[in-house]
């Protein structure tokens, strides 16, 4: 029943030995099938195994981390191999999807993770080599972001390799990792829609004393504060994605129990969300407002609209507002939304760099001054 549409055309394999474990294989063992009835018409094939998690323990057929190798008239050759897309930490069906989306979504993700990481590795250094750049409180809090965001793509980026040794110390450890990241990357993103706040919305009498201080006891202690309470209750809500040992490269470490995810990660990223978006707007309005009583006939309304856009983009992957894509992937358009989300997402760190970084005239400026070479380079008072 769980193969809905779909029906069994093989008979079922299985294979163990004796007094042994057979997992961590670098390779796939690959299993060729003999139709029971002959695929005359080149139907569309898949493969599948018994996972034993499945409809609260009763068992059901799952495609995860399976796909077929080849298929003809007479036989089909399987074999598992772990996919694994961005948009799982975030997925809020928590269903498969069919390998061929699995594998485009994982290259972008993998792509995508690669390259924020880089770029967020540059922009880190540079503001951390150039003092001046770091003086002022955004820069502080713009750093703070940039280093959870880095050490989430890192840890993504390794969780499946990790999890292949099937340690589950190890696991436990990188799912908690990933968790924890992810929770902090976001509550960096709310320091920044604060920042925004006190900075244009309630413009006097924002003095805060150790204001950086708190910031980081916030930004790093309330991811770990909810940590410690999945922690505290049940270690074993963190784990191997894989459900069966038949299928021994579905290897992922992340939260395994539903509940806990929907409440610890789920909840916690879409209150952030509401308070982003929220802020996100208001925002805008200011300084709409303040521009229009300020050039109400400008003759460059172009150029002010361009850089408005700008800046408006630039806000949207600094308060991290294209992660709301994931809460439309439902249904029909549950895969055009992971796409948006995954090719977005995965790219924020890099386009912090070119919003922050490389088209910031401060830091440009600085750049030149300090790190270029002949007639690129400015004098400190120039």
């Amino acid at each position: 029943e769980s193969l809905k549409t779909e029906r069994l055309n093989t008979y079922v394999v299985s294979a163990s030995i004796e007094n042994a474990s057979v997992q961590t294989l670098k390779e796939p063992v690959t299993i060729t099938l003999q139709h029971i009835d002959h695929n005359v018409g080149n139907a569309a094939v898949h493969c599948v195994f018994w996972d034993f998690q499945k409809n609260n323990g009763l068992g059901g057929w799952n495609t995860s981390g399976c796909e077929m190798n080849s298929t003809d008239r007479n036989y089909t050759i399987c074999f598992c191999n772990h996919l694994t897309h961005f948009g799982v930490l975030l997925d809020l069906a928590r269903t498969e999807l069919d390998t061929t989306q699995d594998r485009i979504l994982t290259l972008i993700s993998y792509a995508g993770c690669g390259a924020s990481s880089l770029f967020l590795s540059i922009t880190l250094v540079t503001y951390l080599a150039l003092e001046k750049l770091r003086r002022d409180n955004p820069a502080k809090l713009l750093l703070n972001l940039c280093a959870a965001l880095l050490m989430l793509n890192v840890v993504f980026l390794t969780d499946s390799w990790l999890a292949s040794f099937n340690q589950p110390a190890l696991c436990i450890t990188v799912a908690v990792l990933l968790h924890y990241f992810l929770l902090a990357a976001f509550t960096w993103m709310c320091l920044e829609s604060l920042q925004f706040y006190l900075a244009l919305i309630k413009v006097f009498n924002v003095y805060v004393p150790k204001y950086i201080l708190k910031c980081c006891i916030a930004g790093w202690g309330i991811p770990a504060l909810v940590i410690s309470i999945v922690l505290g209750i049940n270690k074993d809500f963190y784990g191997d994605g894989s459900h069966s040992e038949s299928n021994p490269f579905s290897n992922f470490c992340w939260i395994q129990e539903n509940t806990v995810f929907y409440i610890s990660v789920v909840a916690y990223i879409f209150f952030i969300f509401l308070i982003n978006t929220a802020m996100f707007i208001t925002v805008l309005l200011q300084i709409h407002s303040v521009k229009s009583r300020t050039h109400k006939r400008s003759r460059f309304w172009k150029q002010g609209f361009l850089h408005d856009l700008k800046s408006a983009f630039s806000l949207m992957f600094l308060l991290g507002l294209t992660w709301g894509f994931v809460f439309f992937a439902w249904g029909a358009v549950r895969i055009f939304f992971l796409y948006l989300f995954s090719i977005f997402n995965t790219l924020q760190g890099f386009l912090i760099f070119v919003f922050h970084c490389l088209m910031k005239e401060e830091v440009v400026k600085q750049c030149r001054v300090h790190l270029c070479w002949g007639r690129h380079r400015l004098s400190n008072y120039s």
